[in-house]
C-alpha cells in the first residue's frame, strides 16, 4: 500500500521567511514554489476558496529524506500555537548532520532558538549506537531536531 513518504509537509505564516530560513541559515536546497487554488484544492484542505502557496526544499540531490513542504496560506488566517514536545502531533523534523557542534554554533550564530546545547546518548543497550543531538525552533517555533552518529 504505502511505498514511501513523498513529502514533510510545515504550515508556515511567511513563506519567504521561512524558505530564507531553510534555505540560507540550514543550507536546504530550494527546489521551486507553486500556488494551489480551486475546487480541488478547496476539497483537499476542506475550505472555501483555500489558497495556499508552497515551496519545496531538499538537502541535496542525493538526500535519502524525503523534501520540506512549506505552506502559506493566502486567503485565510492559520492559528499559531506554541509547540510542545509534549502535546500529540508531529513532535519534530529531524535532520541527520555531520558535525553537530559546528550546526549549534551556526544556529547561534543566527539567533535560531535552541532548546539545549548538543546532548550526548548512549543508545547501545538498545541497539541504537551513540549520538548526540539538539532541539531548535524555526521562525513559526516550529521544533526541529538535529541528530549525529558518534563514536565515543
Amino acid at each position: 500500500m504505502i511505498r514511501e513518504i513523498a513529502h514533510v509537509g510545515l504550515t508556515v505564516t511567511d513563506l519567504d521567511r521561512s524558505v530564507a530560513f531553510y534555505r540560507d541559515v540550514l543550507g536546504l536546497e530550494y527546489l521551486g514554489e507553486m500556488t494551489m487554488e480551486g475546487p480541488a484544492t478547496d476539497a483537499l484542505f476542506q475550505r472555501k476558496n483555500a489558497r495556499a502557496r508552497v515551496a519545496y526544499l531538499n538537502g541535496s540531490k542525493e538526500i535519502i529524506a524525503p523534501p520540506v513542504e512549506l505552506i502559506m496560506f493566502t486567503e485565510h488566517v492559520v492559528e499559531k500555537t506554541e509547540m510542545d514536545l509534549f502535546r500529540t502531533s508531529i513532535s519534530e523534523l529531524c535532520f541527520a548532520v555531520e558535525d553537530i557542534d559546528r550546526l549549534y554554533e551556526h544556529l547561534q550564530s543566527h539567533g535560531v532558538e535552541c532548546l539545549s546545547e548538543p546532548q550526548f546518548f548512549d543508545l547501545t543497550p538498545f541497539g541504537f549506537g551513540k549520538s548526540k543531538a539538539i532541539y531548535f525552533k524555526d521562525p513559526d517555533g516550529i521544533i526541529l531536531e538535529a541528530v549525529q552518529d558518534v563514536e565515543e
